[in-house]
Formats: C-alpha cells, sequence, structure tokens
C-alpha cells in the first residue's frame, strides 16, 4: 500500500472573485522530493499555506502525515519544517536566539549543539550575535532553512528554496535535500526555477492561475527525451490568457 504523506483533494482558495488556488488534488509518496512547479502567481504559495494549515481553504481538504490540515493546523505544524516565500525572523532576536527560541517551541534537545552545527554548515558562525533584522537576505535564507530541519522533521515544506543563495551555497543545500529524502525522509518544494526542479526533483505538479495542468515524475520525462523546461512553457503556453 502507497504511504503518502501528502494528500490534496479538491483544494480551493479564493479572495473575493479571484480564484488563487482551483480545485488542485495531488498526492506525495513517502521518500519523494516532489516539486510544485508554476510561474510567479500561479498559487504555489498558496498550496503551501493551506498544506501547513496556515490559510483555511475556501473548499476540499488536504491530509499531511495523516493529520487533517484543517481539523488540527497546529499539529500539522508542529511535525513539519516550513520555509516561508519571505524569510521573515524576528528582527528582535539575534540568529542564535531564533533557534533557540525555536528549539524550545520543539523541544529540541541539545539546541545550542544543533545550533552550532547548522552556523557552521551554511557557513554563517560569524552571524551568530547579529540581530535578524541586521542579516541580509541570504544570511536570513540561510537562518530559516535551519529552523526548518534543525528538529529533523520527516517532512518539509519550502517555498522557493534556493532563492536567495550563492551559487556555492546552492549546491551546498541541493546535496542536503537530495542527502535528506535518502535517509527516508520527504521534501516539497515550490519554485519557478524549472532547473533546479528538473536537476534534483522525483516527481512534481505544474500548477498554471490556480489549476493544476499536470503531475508526474522526472525519470517519465527523461525517458521520453525531454526537458522539464521545454515541457512546462508547452503545458503553460497552451493555457488561454485571462
Amino acid at each position: 500500500m502507497t504511504d503518502y504523506v501528502i494528500r490534496a483533494d479538491g483544494l480551493t482558495k479564493m479572495y473575493g472573485d479571484l480564484t488563487a488556488v482551483n480545485r488542485v488534488s495531488l498526492s506525495v509518496e513517502k521518500g519523494a522530493l516532489y516539486g510544485l512547479l508554476g510561474p510567479n502567481g500561479s498559487g504555489k504559495s498558496t498550496m503551501i499555506k493551506m498544506l501547513t494549515g496556515q490559510i483555511r481553504p475556501t473548499a476540499g481538504s488536504a491530509a499531511v502525515l495523516g493529520i487533517d490540515t484543517q481539523a488540527d493546523p497546529v499539529g500539522v505544524r508542529e511535525r513539519v519544517g516550513i520555509i516561508p516565500e519571505q524569510e521573515t525572523p524576528p528582527s528582535f532576536l539575534t540568529a542564535t536566539e531564533y533557534l533557540q527560541f525555536v528549539g524550545a517551541i520543539r523541544k529540541v534537545p541539545n539546541i545550542d549543539e544543533k545550533a552550532a552545527w547548522w552556523f557552521d554548515f551554511l557557513d554563517f558562525a560569524d552571524k551568530k550575535d547579529v540581530l535578524c533584522k541586521d542579516l541580509s537576505r541570504g544570511t536570513r535564507q540561510k537562518l530559516m532553512f535551519a529552523q526548518a530541519f534543525i528538529h529533523k522533521p520527516g517532512l518539509a515544506l519550502i517555498d522557493e528554496p534556493l532563492i536567495n543563495f550563492d551559487p556555492i551555497m546552492q549546491h551546498v543545500v541541493k546535496d542536503y535535500l537530495r542527502d535528506y529524502v535518502k535517509a527516508g525522509n520527504t521534501i516539497f518544494v515550490s519554485t519557478h526555477i524549472l532547473e533546479v526542479a528538473e536537476e534534483i526533483c522525483s516527481g512534481f505538479a505544474i500548477l498554471h492561475k490556480g489549476n493544476l495542468l499536470h503531475t508526474g515524475t522526472v525519470a517519465d520525462l527523461t525517458a521520453d527525451h525531454r526537458h522539464l523546461d521545454e515541457f512546462f512553457l508547452s503545458l503553460v503556453q497552451r493555457v488561454p490568457h485571462a
């Protein structure tokens, strides 16, 4: 029997007359590095917010790690790691204080030791005592990456994981994500950077103007001698402009 860690059934989100996500259904298996792909404004961030219980859908349902996201949104967020679209650690805390706060909330043992590992791994130990408001965007992203994984969640949901990283850090993070799923965990990423998705993802879904256009695997595309970018464009460009 297939072990799904994410199941969405007809998820819909409307803001007045605007339909941000329109009846999206998808399933993500345990151990996948799954990409939700789409142009800016396609509904990717809204999907992640619904899957993590940060906003309620207008219609439809979802279960994450077997937890109903509407019935127990806090339970979902306790179990998963989340990197939101905007990296927003509290401005009045230092980087160290923020990870200590996360550790206290998530009941992470030996949090100072684990925080030190992340400062070293992501190469920002020199910023550990700097207030978050004074960190660069790239360093804030490192901090948000550390907080999402410091409790070793079985599932992490990441919105644009590489957007503020330089090429060296992108390489480090991509390797970490690959190794993390090899260890039996699951990662769900939303991105519009198709080259990255083709490089690291096993499965993917394409979202455009809130509508789900396709779900599939990168292996199937490769077997058909196709690249993700050309396949993506062939679908998106068929859709009439609103």
